[in-house]
């Protein structure tokens, strides 16, 4: 009943359609090959074809197993189902566009005049991950940044208030889930009040996410207010492998000079007003300064590839802040416990016996499944394998590779402290149990595992040695490392890694260990465990 519940009414034609059209492939096929035998011998050798291909594609193998086993459980029809519902080939020109779209994004990017003097010595460890991210995506990081952590949603959500009603220029929302409720009521009456006195609204949202309020005439009705709506790759009774790709970010833009990102969504869980699953946990960052104009781009990219010719956005410098120095040391003493990006802070490196002070960076950066680059999972490998004393995660699902899997054992195994937390009450329970069979391989390595006592942990975040810490929208499972559009913010020797450090250890005081002991009685479940680790990345 709750899963009807939540179920719209567009959203429930939309998959009687779909059952529909898988219904009307078995049938026609099965009369096919009934009628014209021969044509199983040529559904035969496509699946062998098909085969071969999903061998050599570079792929995780959970992908590819899935797949494999529908080929061998369907062989005269398995290769055939590939090529309509599994390849992207009808995104086409979406992938084509996005490209295109990057490359102009990436030219702005290049020729910031912000780029950092970073070298090896100022930047140590994080030197490498720095530079892999910008030749892979164009993203930089900034020295003239200042960063806010937010343990909870409510803590972000009056900032965010507060920012926008000191927005004179523009503000870009970009957001997975919208839902009816308090939050979205006063966010949207402060959007509609900035619209009318002629300030530029715009609001990506995705469509699964959010398909419950956005009805194409709740779309229409703010439209008429002057606010900008683009519905992100529109939900279609058609089964094909773009419908897997989904907007999951969460970014506010403020005028360009100040940005909010992180797990949190906008409906009431995310701040505690409701509380269907206890206390819910999130987390959260708010940046202000020269890095805020990559979570613009970030957004503008997002809007020209998808919206419709006549609404693209053709001049992208207007957008950009330029008088940040001041506003930033000004908001810096009025928080009182914001960074110290612009006036350095210590670097502890290997050799203490040095005073060094240098420059902290931010680093933000959004992950596209368009590109076939798992730039969210390769950052956080990189900061797991290059772990010293210690990696905190948060993270709500953990369904993960065998390379995330490795990088994790190995790490503890090199005697890193590596803890992660995870929900105490789950929002999914069947996503939940493929979470806690993941646990005793972990165990075993000397990862150590924490369920979140006081109710839900939706938050997405590392830290690690007092140096390097990432907040974002990028879970660790399959959907967020490889189908969705993803964005978080790398800092490295920021207050604000400390602050996490601190809210880690806070949290797990909260929570309860799991033993070995426990996680290794087992019976009937790990069969459970083995069928559902087939489907882990379609959860």
């Amino acid at each position: 009943m709750k899963i009807i519940r939540k179920i719209s009414p567009r959203l429930g034609i939309i998959l009687l359609l779909v059952i529909l059209q898988i219904a009307a492939f078995i049938a026609l096929v099965t009369f096919i090959l009934i009628r014209f035998p021969v044509v199983s011998y040529i559904g035969f050798l496509i699946s062998f074809l098909v085969f071969l291909f999903i061998l050599k594609k570079d792929e995780a193998s959970a992908y590819k197993m899935t797949w494999i086993i529908i080929i061998l459980l369907l062989p005269a029809v398995g290769g055939a189902m590939y090529l309509m519902y599994g390849k992207e080939h009808r995104a086409r020109r979406k992938i084509i566009a996005h490209v295109k779209e990057h490359a102009l994004i990436a030219k702005l990017l290049d020729s910031d005049e912000n780029l950092p003097d970073a070298d090896q010595v100022q930047c140590n460890r994080m030197y490498s991950l720095m530079q892999y991210v910008r030749h892979t995506s164009s993203y930089h990081g900034y020295k003239n940044t200042q960063a806010k952590y937010y343990p909870l949603g409510e803590l972000m959500f009056n900032d965010m208030l507060s920012a926008l009603e000191k927005a004179e220029k523009f503000i870009f929302l970009e957001y997975f889930i919208i839902y009816k409720s308090e939050m979205w009521d006063r966010l949207l009456d402060v959007l509609i009040r900035k619209a009318a006195q002629g300030i530029e609204v715009r609001l990506i949202i995705d469509d699964f996410g959010s398909q419950k309020l956005f009805t194409n005439a709740y779309i229409a009705k703010l439209r008429s207010q002057n606010i900008g709506v683009l519905r992100f790759n529109p939900l279609i009774p058609f089964i094909f492998a773009f419908m897997n790709n989904r907007d999951h970010r969460k970014i506010l833009v403020v005028d360009g000079h100040t940005a909010f990102v992180g797990g949190i969504n906008i409906s009431d869980d995310y701040i505690n007003k409701i509380s269907r699953l206890g206390v819910w946990k999130d987390t959260g960052i708010r940046l202000q300064g020269d890095g805020v104009w990559s979570f613009t781009l970030m957004f503008i990219e997002m809007w020209d590839t998808f919206c419709k010719a006549d609404e693209r956005i053709t001049d992208y410098l207007i957008y950009k802040h330029e008088a940040i120095e001041g506003e930033a040391a000004q908001a810096h003493a009025i928080d009182g416990t914001m960074n110290s990006l612009a006036s350095g802070i210590r670097d502890t490196t290997a050799d203490d016996s040095t005073d060094q002070l240098t420059n902290g960076f931010v680093l933000p950066y959004g992950d596209s499944p368009l590109d076939h680059d798992r730039l969210g999972e390769n950052i956080y490998l990189d900061i797991l394998n290059q772990a010293v004393d210690y990696v905190y995660i948060f993270t709500p699902y953990l369904i993960i590779s065998e390379k995330m899997t490795h990088a994790l054992q190995m790490a503890a195994k090199r005697g890193v402290d590596v803890r992660i937390v995870t929900p105490g009450i789950p929002d999914k329970k069947i996503v939940f149990r493929l979470t806690r069979s993941y646990y005793t391989s972990l165990l075993e390595a000397g990862v150590r595992i924490y369920e979140y006592t006081p109710g839900f942990l939706h938050a997405k975040s590392f830290v690690s040695d007092d140096k390097i810490g990432v907040v974002g929208t990028i879970n660790l499972d399959y959907r967020s490392l490889y189908l969705h559009f993803e964005c978080a913010a790398l800092m490295y020797n920021c207050d604000a890694v400390i602050d996490m450090k601190e809210d880690c250890i806070a949290t797990i005081a909260e929570s309860r260990e799991i033993m070995l002991s426990e996680s290794r009685v087992r019976s009937w479940m790990d069969l459970l465990d083995a069928f559902l680790h087939l489907f882990a990345p379609l959860m």
